[in-house]
């Protein structure tokens, strides 16, 4: 019947019109009472002519108008259109309708008026403009007669439907709106005669029918409130009678709550039409709104029950005198039918549309059905007005809590009947109270703060269990220790038995509100409630800034959330049903999936509280929580508490402290009224009066409010206190009664209170106190002389005031006047509390997640573990994941960290006890390997610890900069996999370029390859021989297949990818992963296990693990202190932040370098120096004192430490200059450099270092502080080069006295040159190369040129001394052409100091002295013999070219004396031919030059020189006397001194290749 769907008919309208009205005479004429009416029905004429009495009985048109001014005349006359008395009887004889004297007997009104309806229509066209008043009147007539039995009154029903149900009356029919008031009026007076109950119950599920399609349809909206209401509350009364068949109840009820979504939905278009003003249509509808009443009954209704049952003596009575144009009356016809009068049909444009006072008036009924107390209301009736008022709210809610005249209802009735109702064991009226109270809720929680508060704190009473969590074998209690064991809201008594719980909780008492025990079904259906609220996305929200960020509120957010997540725990199916769990799942799951999806919306802040200001009232709020409990055990306890915390703010102020009791309802009322009536608390106590108002109040009034604000004290001196006080107060008020004695008020308020008890206490037995009895009491008591006593009228209006509204001690009673006090008291509160906030937004999310996440947590994790279906584990892992994006969108670091542990935990992958590697296989099979080992083993046979493994690197992944804590637990798994050889060191590029960490060798290694077919013979002989070997077994097919579970499972944790985040964090995050790690390292390296390598180990690799000194090798403390270092050098920043508690770290292992294994040590060495590098401007880490320790290694440990430390030292030295140079200057490293050089395998690296160092220009690298030491170290590797005579085959003995061994040397093309030899001859010319060095060292000094000169010149000397007699030919002659020329050197020689002449007695003489010595010669006879000849003619050269210098100085006849006697050793050292044609071939030369200079003259040329001539020859003729003689030097010089020397040095040079 909806009009958007009018159905169109293949007939003529006005046909089938006609049609219903025959059926209906045909009916009529075959009931016995219509049964000799005329035929003028059928045939569509009338049997007389209209008179003006009946011309009343319907509703006059503009067509009957038009017909009256015609002239039309009745049939009476003889002359006329009509007919003759003869032939009217003529006719009716014919019909054979015979009546009183054989007349024609007159039509019953009933059938009368459908002939004229016939008659009307005859001609008719168009029948939507045909008057809808006159068509519908014959059916309407039908309908509301008495006499008609159900049967014709079904086919008028089924009529009217079908003129509804074709259109055939419309909106643009005439009269269409009057039509419409009449039609409602007719079905809901409705008579009938009461015979068959199933036709009976067929007429009013017609008339339901017809009500639906009238208010569904177009003409819907033009039915006046009356009209509305009328219908209803005959729909109504058919749902509430109870002699009614149940399925007929069931469709009147269908039927409203389809008529009822139809009104409340217009409700909605009413909004819209009044104006965008909120309170609109209430102004429109003010006056109307008293206009409308309903009445439904649920045992008698007149409508209904009058159509019920048929009447005793003829007619029925009908009740439609309110409708009638005349009074209440009948026309009896001849025939004994009765008509009912015409009802008054209203003017059209009198008709307003139903509007707010009928939906008022409707939702006013539907709530009064609610009432528990009213006995004539079944449990049935209830659940069916429960049905309908969810549907209103379903449909209008929100519009309803707009409009005060609703929402009064709802705030107050409605919420009062519906908490009453959830208390009921009644299955059915508990569930559609629910449903009800959580659609109320969904829609109109804005305006029902309190009422929701008190709703939900039952509902976490009843269904939070105060039951400990079983424990279950493999589900360990700390992952599920945030799960609360109670709510908040109700905590335990303390041990002195005082309420220590807040106020609203004893509220909730008296409401009868606090739960207690319900039966299994009735929790699954409060779960299922609160399940419902849970779906609404910004419920939760609302919950947390409303009640938990308010101080006096409770904290439903959190009570909520734990209620959820204790009875998601599987145990909870035990006290109620195994649905409850996977609900209370769904429900928290819910709520997780709201927060994580608005992570992504831009956050809104217009019209909400400010996060600030709710984050300091929830701090406020447990300060005062605290302190009130604190309060309710100890008062003073709990206000010095509260001092200092500043919630009070002067201790010493009584306004202050009762500013706080009167402010907070947390207080125990009981604590606060002997607080304040404590001896010594007298100026509490009255400031606390003066807080409460009592002016205009009479005293029983303002008594009333003192006693409603604390409970009084036992003992009567407190009483007293309070009275007195009370009177004082009163009286200084503005009172009216005339009162102005405190001791009158004190005496009357003492009777008020006896009166009181005496009025409602239950263990009264005697007669109740009468009025006269409470004047008596009062008798005399007025100070007025004139009047002693108080007004009679006066004291009886406090006589029944206190009677029949009792005052009510707070914790006092528990029955229904308490519930009236206590729900009255909420209604007060309401007035003061603002609007519950309704939150779309983000904003408040991370705080609320902060708040909340603990249960949440934990309960995933218990289920996790409990769980076994692949739904619950999909749901569950959903649930971590956006629990996680939840934590690291808004920082809550603790919430993901406990995540951490609850999935590590799962995953067993996280234990603190190292795994045991002892027995790790490698078993290979076609080219690659994989490590068999127990925990691998273990894990990969176990479902559910992969599954969280999984989950949890899912989780991490993406969320590493929140993570905190739960990076121990992260570490654990990484030191487990990587030691099991499950995950590599580094996934990503390492920028500590050094080899992997290696790993404890496998106990075995097996190789799996192609099966062979040698049956069990091959198998048993395998065992045999792995017993016979001790070995353990190899792992069995179900092993490998399991560890390759477990292999396949942390690739697909993708760590690779965690990895390369974790790398890219931010310093502030990365600070917690450092300590994690470092915390994993021992304090005490002593604790260090100790293992001893037993007999028969195989023989090792280089990677042994194990060495002789018994030391256990942990890769797991390698691996930390390579990652710390790896993080720690990722930029400057993290340099700066973590480089510090790394290299302490670090530096721990160096010092403790005896207790860790070599690996361990060498590692941490070369992380030292690398961290070293880029730290050196940081003061963590000083180059002496690293070096320092390193130096001091033992020679074992630094052997096996020697390549790591030197690529350490390597690094640092190309790194920044300022860290170069300290390293280069500093003693400790010239150590660690020339004990590294004596390692051949780090020989080469420390060369190129020297040689880089030495080579170094710009800038110079050789400075004053380590030229001494490069020295040095270039003289180790000349001397080093020493093996390289062992590899030179010794040479024959030639012809040729000189050079045959060097030339033989270089003809064998078979020798190859060690690299030594070529590191030693390249250091001699390094050390060459040095020299030139040596001016500017002096300069820069600062040393006086004599001590500059030893310093820089003698180790030069020294060195290439040394290599003058290595045993290598090359070292030496490369040492020997580096000795001449710095011997020549002009750097040798500057300055004015004679330090020079030292190259004779400290370089050369030496030189020569070892020379000569047998052991030095022996090493190389053919060699050395050359190299005598080679210092013989060195000596000479030198001391010719410094001759001039020489002559000068006072050692100068020393010095040739000494030279002479070296001479003399030399000719006679055995050597043979070579020497002894050498010395004096050189003598000559000298003696030559000597003489020609005029150094060495004879006496008679120069005197002076006479004891050097003396000397000379006196020496020289000891070995060579025929020299003086052959020189003839006494004769005079001829050529050119200079001449003579370049001459004779050119013959004396001998080449050294």
């Amino acid at each position: 019947m909806s009009a958007s769907k009018s159905i169109a008919i293949a007939v003529d309208p006005a046909a089938l019109v006609i049609t219903e009205c025959i059926a209906i005479t045909s009916a009529m004429r075959k009931h016995a009472r219509w049964a000799h009416s005329s035929v003028s029905a059928i045939l569509g004429g009338s049997s007389s002519p209209m008179t003006p009495n009946f011309s009343g009985s319907r509703p006059s048109t503009p067509r009957d108008e038009g017909i009256l001014r015609k002239g039309y005349k009745g049939v009476r006359g003889s002359s006329g259109t009509g007919f003759g008395d003869g032939e009217v009887e003529g006719l009716a004889n014919r019909w054979g309708l015979r009546g009183k004297k054989g007349k024609s007997m007159q039509d019953n009104p009933l059938i009368a008026a459908f002939g004229r309806l016939r008659a009307e229509l005859s001609g008719w066209k168009d029948i939507h403009k045909f008057d809808t008043l006159s068509l519908l009147y014959p059916f309407l007539q039908v309908i509301q007669a008495s006499a008609t039995s159900a049967a014709i009154t079904s086919i008028a029903l089924i009529s009217i439907t079908k003129f509804l149900s074709y259109n055939l009356i419309s909106p643009e029919s005439p009269r269409f709106s009057q039509s419409m008031q009449a039609l409602s009026s007719a079905i809901t007076h409705c008579r009938f005669e009461a015979s068959d109950s199933a036709a009976d119950e067929v007429v009013l599920l017609r008339i339901l029918k017809i009500m639906e399609g009238m208010l569904s349809g177009p003409g819907g909206e033009l039915l006046s409130d009356g009209s509305v209401c009328e219908m209803m509350e005959c729909g109504l009364s058919m749902c509430c009678q109870s002699g009614l068949s149940e399925p007929l109840r069931r469709s009147a009820e269908v039927s409203m709550v389809k008529m009822c979504q139809v009104i409340f939905e217009r409700l909605k278009h009413l909004e819209i039409e009044a104006g965008d003003e909120d309170e609109a249509l209430d102004e429109q509808t003010k006056g109307d709104m008293d206009t409308v009443k309903m009445a439904p009954s649920a045992n008698s209704n007149g409508a209904v029950k009058s159509a019920m049952a048929a009447p005793p003596d003829g007619l029925a009575s009908l009740s439609l005198d309110e409708l009638r144009n005349r009074p209440s009356a009948s026309t009896s016809m001849e025939n004994g039918s009765e008509v009912e009068n015409t009802p008054e049909i209203p003017e059209e444009s009198s008709v307003k549309p139903y509007s707010l006072p009928a939906i008022r008036e409707l939702f006013r009924v539907l709530v009064d059905l609610l009432d528990p107390h009213d006995r004539q209301h079944t449990d049935m009736l209830r659940v069916m007005a429960l049905r309908i008022i969810d549907v209103a709210l379903v449909v209008a809610g929100p519009s309803i809590a707009k409009h005060p005249s609703l929402a009064t209802l709802a705030e107050d009735r409605l919420c009062r009947f519906l908490f009453q109702l959830v208390r009921s064991d009644n299955m059915s009226i508990l569930q559609e109270s629910l449903i009800v109270a959580q659609t109320l809720l969904a829609t109109c929680r804005g305006v029902l703060k309190l009422q929701q508060e008190l709703f939900l704190a039952y509902l976490v009473s009843c269904l939070h269990p105060r039951v400990e969590i079983p424990r279950e074998q493999g589900i360990d209690p700390s992952l599920y220790a945030g799960v609360p064991q109670g709510p908040k809201l109700a905590k335990p008594l303390p041990n002195n038995g005082r309420a220590s719980t807040p106020v609203p909780v004893k509220e909730r008492k008296l409401l009868g509100m606090e739960g207690g025990s319900r039966k299994p079904d009735a929790r699954e259906a409060m779960v299922e409630s609160v399940g419902a609220l849970f779906r609404i996305p910004s419920f939760m929200v609302e919950l947390f800034v409303n009640y938990d960020c308010e101080v006096d509120r409770l904290d439903l957010c959190e009570d909520m959330v734990g209620l959820l997540s204790r009875n998601a725990i599987p145990d909870s199916a035990t006290w109620s049903t195994t649905s409850v769990p996977p609900l209370c799942l769904d429900a928290l799951l819910g709520y997780i999936r709201f927060i994580a999806d608005r992570l992504e919306d831009a956050p809104s802040y217009d019209g909400y509280p400010d996060q600030k200001k709710l984050r300091e009232q929830r701090q406020r709020k447990k300060i005062i929580i605290k302190g009130a409990a604190r309060f309710n055990e100890s008062p003073k306890k709990g206000i010095e508490y509260l001092v200092s915390q500043g919630i009070i703010e002067d201790a010493t102020s009584p306004e202050a402290i009762t500013k706080f009791l009167r402010g907070t309802a947390r207080v125990s009322k009981a604590v606060l009224g002997e607080y304040i009536s404590k001896k010594g608390n007298e100026h509490i106590l009255k400031a606390f009066m003066g807080t409460l108002n009592f002016d205009g109040k009479r005293v029983h009034v303002a008594l009333r409010e003192m006693l409603e604000a604390f409970r009084l004290p036992g003992e009567s001196g407190l009483i007293e206190r309070i009275m007195v006080q009370f009177s004082e107060s009163y009286v200084a008020s503005d009172v009216p009664d005339g009162i102005v004695e405190a001791d009158e008020v004190y005496i009357f308020a003492y009777a008020i209170v006896m009166l009181n008890t005496d009025q409602h206490n239950p263990n009264m037995k005697q007669q109740r106190m009468t009025p006269e009895q409470f004047s008596n009491n009062l008798r005399g008591v007025r100070k007025d002389k004139e009047n002693r006593n108080f007004p009679a009228e006066y004291l009886l209006d406090v006589y029944n005031s206190i009677k029949t509204n009792e005052i009510i001690m707070p914790d006092e009673h528990d029955n229904k006047f308490a519930f009236d006090y206590a729900w009255k008291e909420l209604l007060l509160k309401t007035e003061s509390t603002s609007d519950l906030t309704l939150c779309d937004t983000n904003i408040f999310d991370a705080d609320m997640f902060a708040a909340t996440w603990r249960p949440i947590v934990s309960t995933l994790a218990y289920v996790f573990m409990s769980a076994s279906d692949d739904t619950v584990f999909s749901r569950i892992i959903e649930g971590f994941d956006q629990c996680a994006r939840i934590a690291t969108k808004y920082g809550i670091t603790a919430a993901l960290d406990q995540i951490i542990y609850c999935l590590s935990h799962i995953s067993t992958l996280a234990i603190d006890t190292p795994p045991n590697t002892t027995l790790n296989t490698e078993v290979q099979v076609e080219g690659t390997s994989v490590m068999v080992s127990e925990l691998a083993v273990k894990f990969g046979r176990d479902f559910k610890p992969q599954l969280a493994t999984v989950v949890l690197f899912r989780v991490v992944t993406g969320h590493e900069a929140v993570i905190r804590n739960g990076w121990k637990y992260i570490v654990r798994i990484w030191l487990n996999l990587f030691v099991n050889s499950l995950i590599p060191p580094f996934f990503a590029p390492n920028a500590i370029d050094i080899p992997a960490i290696p790993l404890q060798n496998p106990s075995q290694i097996v190789d799996r390859g192609p099966k062979s077919d040698a049956g069990l013979f091959s198998a048993f002989t395998s065992y045999i021989q792995s017993y016979a070997a001790d070995d353990p077994p190899e792992p069995s097919d179900e092993e490998l297949e399991s560890t390759l579970c477990t292999v396949d499972c942390i690739n697909s944790c993708l760590m690779g990818d965690l990895f390369a985040n974790v790398v890219n964090l931010p310093t502030e995050s990365l600070k917690p992963l450092i300590e994690a790690l470092l915390a994993k390292l021992p304090d005490d390296p002593s604790s260090i296990v100790i293992t001893v390598k037993t007999e028969g180990n195989p023989q090792s690799s280089q990677n042994d693990t194990k060495t002789v000194t018994g030391l256990a090798y942990n890769p797991s403390m390698v691996y930390i202190l390579e990652l710390c270092t790896v993080l720690a050098l990722k930029n400057d920043e993290t340099v700066t932040e973590l480089g510090g508690a790394v290299a302490e770290a670090l530096q721990n292992v160096m010092r403790n370098a005896t207790s860790y294994h070599h690996i361990m040590v060498a590692r941490s060495m070369y992380y030292v120096l690398h961290l070293l590098n880029a730290s050196y401007k940081q003061s963590f880490l000083r180059v002496p004192v690293v070096l320092h320790t390193i130096s001091n290694f033992k020679k074992d440990m630094f052997e096996k430490s020697a390549p790591l430390v030197l690529q350490g030292l390597t690094r640092c030295i190309r790194g920044e200059e300022p860290l170069r140079n300290e390293i280069m200057t500093s003693p400790d490293f010239w150590v660690i450099m020339r004990a590294l050089a004596a390692n051949p395998k780090t020989a080469p690296t420390v060369f190129e270092i020297l040689e880089g160092i030495v080579n170094a220009d710009s800038p110079p690298t050789i400075m004053a502080d380590n030229y001494e030491q490069a020295v040095n170290s270039l003289n180790d590797f000349a001397s080093a080069g020493s093996v390289g005579a062992i590899v030179i085959p010794k040479p024959e003995r030639g012809d040729s006295r000189r050079g045959p061994p060097i030339r033989q040397e270089k003809k064998d093309k078979t020798v190859k040159v060690d690299p030594a030899v070529l590191r030693g001859v390249k250091a001699i010319t390094m050390i060459t190369k040095l020299t030139t060095r040596i001016p500017d060292l002096m300069q820069q000094s600062h040393l006086e040129s004599k001590e500059a000169w030893v310093a820089y010149w003698s180790p030069i000397f020294r060195a290439l001394t040394t290599q003058c007699t290595n045993h290598c030919r090359e070292i030496r002659h490369q040492a020997f052409s580096s000795m001449r020329g710095a011997l020549v050197s002009d750097n040798l020689t500057l300055g004015d100091h004679e330090e020079w002449t030292a190259i004779f007695g400290e370089v050369l003489f030496p030189l020569i002295k070892n020379l000569l010595k047998p052991e030095v010669y022996s090493s190389d006879k053919a060699g050395m013999s050359e190299t005598r000849v080679q210092a013989a003619t060195l000596l000479n050269k030198t001391f010719l070219h410094h001759l001039a210098r020489l002559s000068k100085w006072e050692g100068m006849l020393d010095l040739w004396l000494k030279i002479l006697d070296i001479m003399d050793r030399l000719m006679n050292s055995g050597q043979g031919d070579s020497l002894e044609e050498a010395v004096p071939e050189s003598l000559k030369n000298i003696l030559l030059v000597m003489s020609s200079s005029g150094f060495l003259v004879p006496l008679s040329q120069d005197p002076s020189k006479e004891k050097l001539w003396t000397e000379t020859w006196k020496r020289l003729d000891r070995f060579l006397p025929d020299l003086r003689q052959e020189l003839a030097l006494d004769l005079p010089i001829e050529e050119d001194p200079v001449v003579v020397i370049e001459k004779e040095n050119s013959k004396l040079v001998t080449p050294v290749e």
